[in-house]
């Protein structure tokens, strides 16, 4: 299992490419329990508060903006939800997004302040589905600052097969499209910048998890096996961050606190 910490050369690998593998975070039992407590979600088993749940249920025919609509509630008993967000209310997850290695990240990103969670999340494609995400940058204009940091954790084996994540290395130095409320490249701009020389496809196995750059550019394709590929992503940023549409952000770490014992 992962060290709770990074090393100095780990972080220079991270700065200069704008993600770093941090191996395995979770056993055989962690990786069984985060799987079937999604798994019960999606199925509406769950004991928890649904209406504070933002869910969509996968496009029927790959393209991004087929998705469905990103709501809060349950949306039908399917495995075929696209993404499931604000899981830090489920106390199995919370855990998770609290883990001593998380909060030195963050500090030696962020420093001594509060961290604030941007959004934790569950991203699934689908056995034969899934839904082509395109090339953009982690980042929304309607804050006041941009989160720096997110953790994927691959549930299911990530292939290329099955739609990893592809990201072009050392992209991260600079915001391509400002204007862009969410920070998705144009067509052409994709197509200058992510040619298949450049690209890079992050294959994992379940239970690992890699550390990503918001700004790194990166899109995953369709599922095309028969194999599901199920991830956990959280965004950390910035505790005193502010929201133009008004919204408070979960508190993960205190200001100038030290990471709890693993």
């Amino acid at each position: 299992m992962a060290s709770d910490t990074l090393t100095e050369a780990q972080w220079r690998q991270y700065e200069r490419d704008g993600y770093l593998h941090l191996g395995r975070l979770l056993d055989d039992r962690q990786l069984a329990a985060m799987q079937q407590r999604l798994d019960d979600i999606m199925l509406g088993k769950a004991d928890i508060d649904y209406g504070r749940m933002l869910m969509q249920l996968d496009s029927e025919t790959g393209k991004y903006e087929d998705a469905g609509v990103q709501s809060r509630g349950h949306k039908g008993a399917t495995l075929n939800y696209r993404k499931i967000q604000d899981l830090e209310i489920d106390p199995l997850f919370l855990a998770f997004i609290r883990r001593p290695l998380f909060h030195h990240i963050c500090r030696r990103v962020h420093g001594p302040g509060p961290i604030g969670l941007f959004r934790a999340m569950f991203m699934n494609k689908p056995a034969g589905k899934g839904t082509w995400l395109p090339w953009h940058q982690d980042r929304w204009t309607d804050l006041d600052r941009d989160p720096q940091i997110t953790i994927w954790l691959a549930l299911d084996p990530a292939t290329r097969a099955n739609g990893c994540v592809q990201i072009i290395p050392g992209s991260h130095h600079e915001l391509l499209n400002p204007e862009h409320a969410s920070g998705f490249l144009t067509e052409q701009m994709a197509a200058e910048r992510c040619t298949g020389d450049r690209v890079r496809y992050v294959e994992l196995k379940p239970g690992e998890a890699m550390l990503l750059h918001n700004w790194l550019l990166h899109a995953s394709d369709r599922n095309q096996s028969s194999q599901s590929r199920r991830a956990f992503s959280i965004c950390y940023m910035d505790g005193h961050s502010v929201s133009k549409r008004g919204e408070n952000f979960f508190p993960v770490f205190d200001a100038d606190s030290e990471p709890a014992n693993a």
